[in-house]
């Protein structure tokens, strides 16, 4: 399997610093070439977003680099995968909190987690950064908001429609450095030649529509690297034009 992927960052038209981070890892290895994605969206005061958001993807780099080279060889499953990234997630929900706490505030970064390998995703998700599939038939959402008006429409107290406006609509119910239990949702399937897997923060996704995400990410349109800048380039500008007001991040991979 092979890959073609970008990044693109914005830092929006209302905050005066990024507090989003994004991570793309592609190895080569004797079994098939591997895929690693992070994506997160940082969030507190000054830059404590920021530093949030980077430590979970130092942490999840540093994760690839040392410590699946010997997974992969050895043969994994998803329950030791899951494992192992959870690991990771609670050492830096307690980092980040015994930090912020030493500079008498708060902080604390969603994240999203994505490796492709062997003709499967494995997913991991804390908080409303998204991660979606667009195969050549449709674009599907794979990880699940955890959020307050996402929690109150599974219990049948507010419809969709509510929940795009109800002022409690950006408030999460677990982020790594904020939240002092953690429960990671945990996502996997197969991996097929012409998906496209995107990653996007919560504000990617605001201003723009599901068709509008599916029209930009239809695999027969997305040939190259430079293809999915453009697409990527296209929605965030268009969520810019919409006047989003947060950071703006996406990440898209094809298999090709």
């Amino acid at each position: 399997m092979n890959f073609i992927s970008h990044t693109y960052t914005d830092i929006g038209i209302r905050k005066n610093v990024n507090q989003d981070s994004a991570l793309i890892m592609e190895a080569k290895t004797d079994y098939d070439n591997v895929m690693f994605c992070v994506l997160c969206d940082g969030m507190g005061g000054l830059a404590n977003g920021e530093l949030a958001s980077a430590t979970v993807i130092r942490a999840f780099q540093k994760w690839f680099e040392e410590e699946f080279p010997p997974m992969l060889y050895s043969g994994f499953d998803s329950k030791a995968l899951e494992k192992k990234w959870s690991d990771v997630v609670f050492d830096q929900n307690y980092k980040i909190m015994a930090h912020a706490r030493t500079l008498g505030s708060n902080m604390g970064t969603t994240a999203v987690i994505m490796l492709i390998s062997g003709g499967n995703y494995y997913i991991m998700n804390i908080g409303d950064s998204r991660a979606y599939v667009r195969s050549p038939q449709q674009l599907t959402q794979i990880t699940v908001d955890q959020t307050f008006v996402n929690r109150e429409i599974k219990r049948g107290n507010m419809t969709p429609e509510e929940a795009k406006t109800d002022p409690r609509r950006n408030v999460l119910l677990q982020c790594i450095g904020a939240s002092q239990f953690i429960e990671p949702d945990f996502f996997m399937g197969n991996a097929n030649p012409n998906d496209v897997f995107i990653m996007c923060s919560d504000g990617f996704r605001h201003e723009v529509t599901y068709e509008e995400i599916q029209e930009a990410f239809a695999p027969d349109k997305l040939l190259s690297e430079l293809d999915i800048e453009e697409a990527e380039n296209a929605l965030v500008e268009l969520n810019k034009e919409r006047l989003e007001n947060d950071n703006i991040t996406v990440l898209a991979v094809k298999l090709v």
